[in-house]
């Protein structure tokens, strides 16, 4: 298994991005509890996902890509009970 930060390039904040951590159906959005990653652009969704489960110890639920300009990104949705919010202020996204 590579290391988890040779994937997981860095993190993208957006308003958009920041619509799909605490995004709920009560305040009218139906993405949640996601987050969005420029990753490796080699990297499989299945390389993505054990990267991601490895290195922030929560369960992914689906992992969407695609490619920009600026590199590949990974819309990373977690399982429930795992809380992306949490994981963003680890990461320093708020």
């Amino acid at each position: 298994m590579t290391d988890p930060h040779e994937i997981l390039l860095y993190p993208i904040v957006t308003e958009k991005s920041l619509n799909f951590l605490s995004g709920t159906a009560a305040q009218g959005f139906k993405d949640g509890n996601k987050l969005e990653f420029v990753v490796k652009r080699s990297a499989t969704r299945v390389e993505i996902r054990a990267a991601f489960e490895k290195f922030f110890e929560a369960k992914v639920e689906k992992v969407n890509t695609h490619i920009k300009r600026d590199g590949k990104h990974a819309i990373i949705q977690l399982k429930e009970g795992y809380s992306a919010e949490e994981i963003g202020m680890r990461i320093g996204i708020f």
